[in-house]
């Protein structure tokens, strides 16, 4: 709660005057006033409006028992709530707030009220709550749904603003490498390369490389280069995941040089490919939850595969398998063996290390498929390189060991 304690006014408690008065009225709304503190400070002002705010959220609720219960402050009203959620936002910073309103969620059970419209209106929209309102997609009386799929569309909307351009640059230059000519035009030269393929024809007297091999790649025509197939675990663990997964799909099917296929599963598998010009769309046909089945998902990915030396094969789940674990090792080895680029993700999120089942991880990366966490800005250089059929960049992220 550093950050939050941060935005309270200076000279507000009457123990905060000087350093040492600071640091006690930060360890005080840190700390919540009970009386095993041991700060002795006083609030006042914005600074008690602050830890009311706090202690709504995360109190030991004294007159539920001992200390730890789970405090009751926010009431069970969506007028006590809506205020809550006005408070936070005035005394807290943007990204405070998002972290308040998921703890709010998870602690206190107001999943239900955000099938109210005017609550919707309230919140600070972020991915946590995209995935909170999907969640609820199948609840959410007819009311709300156009308030949800507004709240939706903003956060989309900006995924997309902060992804897209770099995305489709990285990608567009990685298309263009793959596809290398053997007698390139002086500005089609892939100088790295060809330096690389000629280190033999060193001449050291004249401390230079005689080229005798060109290298070099061609410009990006019109034509499809590249099949990617994106394979989503819609599991109620994956929401995240699913928002990212998405806003990407819609991206890389409006580049005419990849040919995008979205297929999300549980125990089912949808192909949503026919909704990837609207990642909302998208997003309101999955169904987060239920039980999941990797290898009936893979084997409908396989089905459609045409071209497998150029398909790409992204599969995005924590590998919790109900489905028949060794077929699913099979189908990722034939596809392998054919020439797809196989990758496997844990996450696609900003969320941190993701729990997910090592034993199915340790096979996958046995089968050369090392599966790894993957952040939404990390997301195209993983893609560009998988284009290339080069090695994954892997080393910074999380990665099944």
């Amino acid at each position: 709660m550093s950050t939050a304690t941060e935005n309270g006014t200076a000279g507000e408690s009457a123990a905060a005057s000087g350093t040492g008065g600071e640091r006690l009225r930060r360890w005080r709304l840190v700390l919540g006033g009970d009386a095993a503190d041991g700060t002795g400070c006083a609030l006042g002002g914005t600074d008690a409006a602050m830890d009311g705010a706090l202690n709504a959220l995360y109190g030991t609720g004294k007159d539920k028992g001992t200390a730890g219960n789970r405090s009751a402050g926010l009431g069970a009203s969506a007028p006590s709530v809506a205020r809550w959620l006005g408070d936070i936002r005035t005394y807290f910073p943007s990204s405070v707030v998002q972290v308040m309103q998921r703890d709010a969620i998870d602690r206190l059970g107001l999943s239900t009220l955000l099938l109210e419209p005017e609550m919707l209106e309230a919140v600070e929209a972020d991915v946590h709550l995209v995935g909170t309102l999907l969640s609820l997609n199948k609840a959410m009386p007819e009311t709300t749904k156009e308030t949800a799929r507004t709240v939706v569309r903003k956060v989309v909307d900006d995924l997309e603003k902060r992804l897209a351009t770099r995305t489709r640059s990285t990608l567009t230059g990685a298309l263009d490498r793959s596809a290398r000519i053997s007698r390139p035009r002086h500005r089609d030269i892939d100088w790295d390369r060809t330096i690389r393929a000629n280190l033999k024809n060193y001449l050291p007297e004249f401390n230079t490389v005689v080229p005798e091999r060109l290298i070099g790649y061609g410009r990006a025509s019109q034509s499809v280069k590249k099949d990617v197939v994106l394979c989503i675990d819609q599991s109620g663990s994956m929401a995240a995941s699913v928002v990212y997964a998405s806003v990407f799909g819609a991206v890389l099917a409006s580049m005419r040089s990849i040919a995008t296929r979205l297929v999300v599963f549980d125990t089912a598998v949808v192909d949503l490919t026919d909704q990837l010009d609207d990642p909302v769309d998208v997003l309101f046909g999955t169904q987060l939850g239920g039980g999941t089945d990797i290898n009936r998902a893979l084997a409908y990915c396989q089905s459609q595969i045409t071209r497998p030396a150029d398909t790409v094969v992204v599969l995005i789940s924590d590998l919790y398998e109900g489905g028949i674990r060794d077929e699913m090792l099979k189908r990722v080895a034939a596809m392998k063996a054919s020439g797809v680029q196989f990758v496997a993700l844990l996450a696609l999120s900003d969320e941190g290390t993701p729990a997910y089942d090592h034993e199915h991880a340790a096979a996958l990366a046995a089968l050369g498929a090392p599966a790894f966490a993957c952040t939404p800005d990390l997301f195209p250089d993983v893609m560009a390189a998988a284009i290339e059929k080069r090695p994954l960049p892997i080393s910074d992220m999380v990665t099944h060991q």
